[in-house]
C-alpha cells in the first residue's frame, strides 16, 4: 500500500497534469493505493506526520523540493514507512541529485520495484529538517527577489534573480565553527549541502555525495567585484571549487553565526532568526531514489 500525497499547487500549469499520469501508473502496475490532497498549503508537513504515524503504508509526495522539504519535517515512524517522491517541481534539485527519474511513470518504477535506501538529511534548531541545501548570504536574497517577482517564473526568475543580487551584492561577516576549529568569513554566501544543486540546476555543492553520511561546506570568501562575471560563469558550470576565494569543507556539524540575526533559507524555504546550526542524521530515513 502506498499513500500518494498530491501537491496541488507544485510546479506550473502543464505540471499539473502530470498528477494523473501517475495515480493511473501506480493502477497499471498492480498496486494499491490511497490519495491525499491537502486542503490549504501548508498542510503538507501535517498531513504526513498524520499517515505516517498510521504506519500503513510508505509515503509517497508528487511535488518539487518545498513539498519534499515539507514531507521530511512532518515524517515520523521511520522504521516502519520509507519515503518516495515523484518529481512534479520547478527545480527537482534533490530528485535529480538523488537519480530520481524526472519521468513520472519511471519516477514511479522506481517506489514501486526498487528498495529504499537510507539517505542522510540535516537536523538544524527548532525542529526544522532539510534534505538538499541550507545557507545564508546572497541565497537568501535571490529567494527573496523570487518571492517579489510578479512576471517570471521558475529557473529563468532564479537565474535572473541571481544576476541582479550579485550585481548589488554585499560580503557578510560570518563566523564558522567545524571540524574541531573557528574560521571568519567575510562571505558572498555560506552553504551546506546535503545535495549538490539549489535554483533548478546551479551546482552549488558540486562535491556532494549521497551515501557518505557528511555534509559539505562551501563559502565564498571576500570575493572581489572584478571577480564576479568570472565567478558566475564558474557557478553555472558547476566548478566554483576551482575559484581561490572558495573555501570547501566536508563536516557532520557546523555552526554559522554573525553578530547580526541570520535569516537561513533551507530547500528554498525561509527561516528568519533561525540558529544556523547543522547536523548530519544517518541510518534513520529510507527513501526510493537512484
Amino acid at each position: 500500500m502506498y499513500n500518494v500525497v498530491v501537491n496541488p499547487w507544485s510546479g506550473e500549469g502543464k505540471k499539473r497534469k502530470l498528477h494523473a499520469r501517475v495515480l493511473a501508473h501506480f493502477a497499471a502496475l498492480g498496486q494499491k493505493i490511497r490519495v491525499f490532497t491537502p486542503e490549504k498549503k501548508g498542510q503538507i508537513a501535517q498531513l504526513v506526520r498524520q499517515i505516517a504515524q498510521r504506519g500503513d503504508g510508505d509515503v509517497v509526495v508528487i511535488g518539487g523540493d518545498g513539498t519534499l522539504h515539507a514531507a521530511l519535517n512532518g515524517f515520523t515512524n521511520f522504521d516502519r514507512c520509507a519515503l518516495g517522491l515523484v518529481p512534479c517541481g520547478t527545480g527537482n534539485d534533490f530528485a535529480a541529485f538523488a537519480g530520481i527519474p524526472e519521468e513520472p511513470e519511471r519516477a514511479v518504477e522506481l517506489i514501486v520495484r526498487g528498495a529504499p535506501k537510507y539517505t542522510e538529511f540535516m537536523q538544524l534548531p527548532q525542529g526544522v529538517r532539510g534534505i538538499n541545501a541550507a545557507g545564508t548570504g546572497i541565497d537568501v536574497e535571490i529567494l527573496r527577489r523570487c518571492r517579489k517577482s510578479k512576471w517570471l517564473r521558475g529557473k529563468l526568475q532564479y537565474v535572473i534573480s541571481l544576476i541582479i543580487s550579485l550585481i548589488k551584492f554585499k560580503n557578510y561577516e560570518l563566523t564558522a565553527r567545524l571540524n574541531g576549529h573557528e574560521v571568519h568569513y567575510k562571505t558572498l554566501i555560506a552553504c551546506v549541502g546535503n545535495g549538490a544543486r539549489i535554483g533548478g540546476g546551479i551546482r552549488m555543492c558540486p562535491a556532494a555525495a549521497l551515501g557518505d553520511n557528511l555534509l559539505d561546506f562551501v563559502a565564498v570568501d571576500n570575493v572581489k567585484k572584478s571577480r564576479i562575471i568570472p565567478a558566475f560563469i564558474k557557478l553555472m558550470q558547476g566548478r566554483i571549487l576551482e575559484e581561490k576565494f572558495s573555501r570547501f569543507e566536508r563536516c557532520s556539524h557546523i555552526e554559522i553565526f554573525s553578530d547580526k540575526p541570520l535569516t537561513v533559507q533551507v530547500d528554498g524555504e525561509l527561516y528568519e532568526g533561525l540558529p544556523f546550526v547543522v547536523d548530519v542524521v544517518k541510518d534513520t530515513l529510507r527513501m526510493y531514489r537512484g
